[in-house]
């Protein structure tokens, strides 16, 4: 394997340019899953890449890296994106004779416009279950994690998915009794648990899935799509003022375009829930 950082001409690489090819890595042959993966892992650091779908949402600045590589006789195997950086990285993965190249483009923005969450009309288990073994008729298991479950029927699919913590979080019955900058700290320090939390549901159901929803997998994470479906302030509040915590937490709610229920639920204490209830 050979690794090319291209030097781009002036008229490629100049400042408003809205992508920016910032260099490559070839490999002779086709590249093993660990290879491509180390890769990867080397050039995105510590952020996670999701893979782009073909059925989702097309970000314009995403497609126009893409369009090009979808017309030509050369089209790419795979593509990933990175949102936890200053600016995108794509990645797409194309033949290079006997072998491929990792090819890394740097994106201004994603900038798709925010629509509602739909489901795919049409669901294909061998395509959206692609990373897990089926068990039985209605139940799947995740090939990699094990603790990671789906069960489907007519009414609903359900993820699950358990890793207990050391610590669990810790519920505040004196929250009445707190003043009102305390309650806002109080209020603030769930939220920012809930996100991470969120974050975690995301990689564990989201993008262990394919061609589930029309969002792409870094929509999820952006407050422009998400925002009004989050756990609010004010629900927090009313949480914290019964004084007894619930079985569970609903962090994120919304319903999709076809009727569908979409949440996300934890129990505080490393136990995960994605349900889709069909109307």
């Amino acid at each position: 394997m050979r690794i090319v950082f291209l030097l781009l001409l002036a008229a490629i690489c100049v400042h408003a340019a809205p992508t920016k090819l910032v260099g490559a890595v070839d490999s002779k042959a086709e590249f093993s899953g660990n290879r491509l993966f180390a890769v990867l892992d080397s050039v995105g650091g510590p952020g996670t890449w999701m893979e782009w779908d073909v059925n989702g949402i097309r970000d314009p600045s995403v497609m126009g890296v893409l369009d090009p590589l979808l017309k030509s006789s050369n089209k790419s195997k795979m593509v990933w994106v990175l949102s936890e950086r200053k600016l995108p990285l794509l990645c797409a993965l194309l033949p290079k004779g006997a072998g491929e190249v990792l090819v890394f483009y740097e994106l201004k923005a994603l900038d798709a416009k925010p629509v509602p969450l739909e489901m795919n009309r049409v669901l294909n288990p061998e395509v959206v279950f692609r990373d897990y073994r089926q068990v039985s008729a209605s139940e799947f298991v995740h090939l990699d994690r094990p603790n990671l479950k789906v069960s489907a029927n007519d009414k609903y699919i359900r993820f699950s998915y358990s890793k207990p913590d050391a610590t669990p979080l810790r519920f505040d019955s004196d929250f009445e009794k707190k003043t009102t900058v305390e309650k806002k700290n109080e209020i603030n320090n769930y939220r920012a648990f809930f996100e991470y939390e969120y974050a975690l549901m995301l990689r564990a159901f989201v993008q262990s899935t394919r061609a589930l929803f029309n969002w792409q997998a870094w929509h999820w994470y952006m407050p422009a799509f998400n925002a009004k479906a989050m756990i609010s302030d004010a629900e927090l509040t009313a949480i914290f003022k019964k004084g007894v915590p619930p079985q569970s937490y609903t962090i994120f709610r919304t319903k999709a375009v076809g009727g569908q229920w979409v949440e996300f639920k934890t129990n505080g204490n490393g136990f995960y829930e994605m349900v889709i209830t069909n109307p």
